[in-house]
């Protein structure tokens, strides 16, 4: 497993993360940089965001997951360039009620070698009004 730890790593520099593997999973934990209240409360936890692969083939194409919180008004142009860049995006919802600013998550996934899809992932990254922190 020595090539995946090593691919986990150049995964989560490109995400500009830290890397975690677990049980056959790499994944990078990340966190959007903005005040949110949910009931009038402040929160850090209801903005997460995270990127992972695993079941990685001969070929080295992997199951690329993510999740990330978005802002409402981030929708348009994070989405467009998630898609432009063919990942498919397979769910936006809410997690929490009576958020304020009003918070969705979006689920994305490809098949493709990890390193391309973080490349994509920290690309669009760049259409949020601010960059994922650690």
């Amino acid at each position: 497993m020595k090539d995946f730890d090593s691919i986990c790593k150049q995964f989560a520099q490109i995400l500009k993360g830290k890397s975690r593997v677990n049980q056959g999973s790499c994944s990078v934990s990340l966190h959007r940089d903005f005040k949110v209240l949910v009931k009038g409360r402040k929160s850090s936890s209801v903005v997460p965001v995270g990127v992972s692969f695993e079941s990685i083939d001969q070929n080295g194409h992997a199951l690329n997951l993510a999740e990330i919180a978005v802002l409402e008004e981030e929708i348009p142009s994070f989405m467009h360039s998630l898609v432009q860049q063919g990942l498919i995006v397979s769910a936006l919802h809410n997690h929490w009620l009576f958020t304020d600013p009003v918070i969705l998550y979006m689920h994305v996934q490809s098949i493709e070698h990890p390193l391309h899809f973080a490349k994509k992932m920290a690309h669009s990254f760049l259409f949020l009004r601010s960059y994922p922190v650690s």
